[in-house]
C-alpha cells in the first residue's frame, strides 16, 4: 500500500513484488491500470489480461522479491443486504428497496 504512486509502483503477483515505476509509461494498458493495481493483490488482474511469453519474461527485470503471505491482508467479501419486506397478499408483483 505504500508503493502506490507515479514515482514509486509496486505490484504484487503470486506473492512475488515487481517495482514497476519505470514501467509505468510504457504500459501498454496505460498508467492508471498499473497505479490502480498497487493498491492490491494484482494476481487476479494480470492473470485474467492473459499476457504473451515475452510480456512475462520482461516483468523479470522488474522483480524484487517475495512477500510473505501471512502478512497479506485477507480479501474482502460483501454480502448481499436483505431486508424482510411485508407485501400485500393479493398483490404478489415484485418489491424493490429504495435507498
Amino acid at each position: 500500500m505504500k508503493h502506490k504512486d507515479r514515482n514509486d509502483c509496486w505490484l504484487l503477483i503470486s506473492g512475488k513484488v515487481y517495482n514497476v515505476t519505470q514501467f509505468l509509461e510504457d504500459h501498454s494498458g496505460g498508467v492508471k491500470v498499473l497505479l490502480a493495481a498497487s493498491e492490491k493483490d494484482a494476481t487476479d488482474d494480470f492473470e485474467d489480461v492473459g499476457l504473451s511469453d515475452d510480456a512475462r519474461e520482461q516483468m523479470q527485470k522488474y522483480y524484487i522479491g517475495e512477500v510473505d503471505a501471512t502478512t497479506i491482508p485477507t480479501r474482502r467479501t460483501y454480502k448481499a443486504q436483505t431486508s424482510t419486506v411485508a407485501t400485500h397478499q393479493e398483490d404478489p408483483g415484485f418489491l424493490f428497496k429504495i435507498i
